[in-house]
């Protein structure tokens, strides 16, 4: 039998052994330290992220499962990242958050470790810490909120704030009742109902294999979550005696069967810096061209919000996960393993669509070749990304004048001007936004239209931006742009009048400028100014140390695992 790694800080009569045991002994009993698995659980839960407030609760049901099952747990507060409340992006310290993770879980007396997460950076951060550390991990994701409705019809949190407020600016909705509809839209606890960052990761996880299948996606208030939650605190208890790990778990075959997912279901383009991320972590081979190549060609089965029009607990009711993964099988490496350790696709089993108007068929898709489209060109030497599903197909191809923006700030400062030279046909840019630039790389890609194309009724238009957008936006928004205008990319040498040259079809951005003639231009002074320039503290590290969103924007020093080994001792 292999001696529990928290053997080695409670086993022995010595005086080192003695002081480990006497300071748990607070209602632990003798027989916790007889060789019994002890299992943290890192929980993300947080007033400040309200996404993950419920965590506590799913805690309580993982604990009673671990000790049923014979295991010892142990409650690890981590840091929380609550997209909508931290600024100037929670994506600036997720980073952070799986560093932080990952070095309490190897200084800790833990032999395994169940991750709770949900609002966005939450679950990525935690599968990139238990990655690095790699002893036996597994998550519960903690689900989507309930829908919200308003006047009689569902509300979308996230697209609908995006749409709404638009219509605002457009005068057809009036300020007053767009306030009344902010108390409708979070109806419950959980995170975004819409097929944002938070629920696609929540799936992906379970497509990586580490969750117990059938969990991602139940809703937060429903109470198979905590059943689920129980039965996941047993099963860590199992993945410690079998030494099943994260490394035999999420293969290069997983993360391939994860893009797939990603397609079919209209995910978020944030998952793509996520699964890079965690890639990175595991030393597994992926890159951002794999997106496109495995991807691109995959149908949109999921008619949700912000690609179609239903929302999170529509698609539970539906089938779930497992009924869109049936319908993808065939493009399904059968190989992949879960933590149970079994194949995924042992478990899609006999899953079937129970609403044909959430979850189409592969035949009779939402959208042809919907996945992720990765774009190169002279804009973006080492890669941007669009998502066809959540664009205008007429926009899809289409050749514009620049309109230039070197900040946040001069976005606001000017987008309503009604003096703007903009017409439906230029191309917005927004510089400044990458992970250097700003810092952390935010979600304002998806930036407002001119509020004067607005009133004419224009809805749509090609945006280009360095940064993010939320997975709950929409629009012809290439995203990502890589390298970033603040790491020498040519987006900062782009010039209001340029013409702007997008071309999804044959996966190419470009500005329509000789290229010895762009490669003379100095970077645009008022986007230099605008660049973050952090003195001190994890913005100065992150800053000095960030790698592109190409390679899922981890910090250099932390690309690979440095394992579970044991500390040295602390008396």
């Amino acid at each position: 039998m292999v001696t529990p790694r928290s053997a080695q800080w409670y086993r022995g009569t010595d005086r080192n052994a003695y002081i480990h045991r006497a300071w748990m002994r607070r209602g632990l009993p003798p027989h916790a330290f007889d060789g019994r698995p002890h299992i943290a659980i890192a929980n993300t839960a947080s007033d400040l992220t309200p996404c993950n407030a419920h965590l506590d609760e799913v805690g309580r049901s993982v604990a009673n499962g671990v000790y049923e099952a014979g295991g010892i747990p142990l409650d690890l507060p981590t840091v929380s990242l609550g997209e909508t409340q931290v600024r100037p992006t929670a994506m600036l310290w997720r980073n952070l958050a799986a560093m932080t993770i990952e070095e309490m879980l190897r200084a800790n007396p833990i032999d395994g470790v169940v991750l709770l997460g949900g609002c966005d950076k939450t679950i990525p951060a935690l599968l990139m810490a238990a990655a690095s550390v790699n002893l036996p991990a597994v998550v519960v994701p903690g689900g989507p909120m309930l829908t919200g409705t308003f006047r009689g019809a569902p509300l979308g949190c996230g697209t609908d704030v995006w749409r709404l407020s638009e219509d605002v600016r457009a005068g057809t909705l009036s300020q007053a009742e767009f306030l009344q509809s902010e108390s409708s839209m979070i109806r419950s606890k959980g995170h975004c109902n819409t097929m944002g960052t938070a629920s696609t990761m929540g799936l992906l996880a379970e497509v990586l294999g580490m969750t117990l299948p059938g969990v991602a996606g139940t809703p937060a208030s429903d109470s198979r979550l905590l059943e689920a939650a129980h039965v996941t605190g047993s099963l860590a208890v199992e993945l410690v005696a079998t030494d099943r790990r994260p490394d035999a778990v999420m293969t290069r075959a997983s993360f391939l069967n994860a893009i797939v997912a990603l397609a079919a279901l209209g995910g978020s383009t944030n998952a793509v810096v996520h699964l890079l991320a965690i890639a990175g972590r595991l030393g597994v081979d992926l890159t951002l061209d794999d997106f496109d190549r495995v991807g691109s060609g995959v149908p949109l089965l999921v008619d949700l919000q912000p690609a179609g029009r239903f929302l999170m607990d529509d698609l539970y009711r539906a089938g779930g996960l497992h009924a869109v993964l049936r319908e993808v099988r065939h493009l399904l490496d059968p190989a992949a393993l879960t933590v149970t350790g079994r194949p995924l696709l042992d478990h899609v089993g006999e899953a079937r669509i129970h609403d044909p108007d959430v979850i189409r068929t592969f035949r009779e898709p939402l959208r042809e070749d919907a996945g992720i489209a990765v774009l190169h060109g002279n804009l973006a030497p080492d890669g941007a990304v669009v998502k066809p599903a959540a664009a205008s197909p007429h926009l899809l191809r289409h050749r514009g004048p620049a309109v230039v923006f070197d900040s946040v700030e001069d976005l606001h400062a000017r987008i309503d001007d009604p003096d703007l030279d903009v017409t439906a046909d230029s191309v917005l840019i927004l510089r400044g936004c990458g992970p250097k630039g700003y810092p952390g790389m935010p979600e304002v890609a998806n930036l407002p239209l001119p509020s004067k194309l607005l009133a004419e009724g224009v809805r749509d238009m090609v945006r280009v931006c360095d940064g993010r957008m939320s997975g709950t936006a929409y629009g012809t928004v290439v995203l990502h742009v890589a390298p970033e205008a603040a790491a020498g990319g040519p987006l900062a040498r782009v010039r209001t009048g340029d013409m702007i040259v997008l071309d999804v079809a044959a996966r190419r951005l470009d500005v329509d400028v000789p290229a010895s003639e762009l490669a003379a231009r100095e970077p645009a002074a008022a986007a230099v100014r605008a660049f973050a320039r952090p003195d001190r503290g994890w913005q100065r590290l992150y800053v000095e140390t960030v790698r592109q969103a190409d390679t899922g924007a981890d910090l250099d020093f932390l690309i690979g695992s440095s394992g579970d080994g044991v500390p040295r001792e602390s008396h």
